[in-house]
């Protein structure tokens, strides 16, 4: 394991139920496994890209361009503080709470359209900073729950 914070919080947890709105937050969520997020538009056996992450360090970036942006603002599911989320590679499995586990499986994303953020702040952090997942093992998520990097074996 590389010499970087392994270990977070989950600071907000936010759904949508439609594709290209901004995301809610709430309390807490359930996850499924080779799914997703319960309620949320980009759960799918479909997909590798079942649950979206970034950090609150990343999102600071934004605000201190003194843009406000509130939670769920770049359709992010998690946001997490702590864990440094640039060290992670894909297959690196992260565990939340009490065994929800997820596989990363892609690091960023292409925009294919400029977002209001973009055009406010002249950057956006997701096709460098977010990260996307499979739902592994699910269960229950809360804000608050420990958020941290599995150990290779």
């Amino acid at each position: 394991m590389g010499k970087f914070p392994s270990e977070g919080i989950v600071k907000n947890l936010c759904v949508s139920p439609q594709k290209g709105t901004q995301k809610t937050p709430r309390a807490s969520a359930r996850f499924i496994e080779n799914f997703g997020i319960e309620q949320d538009a980009h759960a799918s056996v479909e997909t590798h890209r079942q649950v979206s992450l970034l950090t609150t360090e990343s999102i600071k970036v934004i605000k201190d361009k003194d843009i406000d942006v509130a939670p769920g603002a770049f359709g992010e599911n998690l946001c997490v503080s702590g864990i440094d989320l640039t060290a992670v590679k894909i297959g690196d499995v992260l565990e939340i709470g009490d065994g929800v586990r997820l596989e990363i499986t892609q690091i960023g994303k292409e925009c294919h359209t400029r977002c209001s953020i973009y055009f406010r702040a002249g950057l956006c952090i997701m096709p460098t900073d977010g990260l996307f997942a499979r739902v592994l093992t699910g269960g229950e998520v809360r804000e608050g729950d420990l958020i941290r990097r599995v150990p290779d074996k």
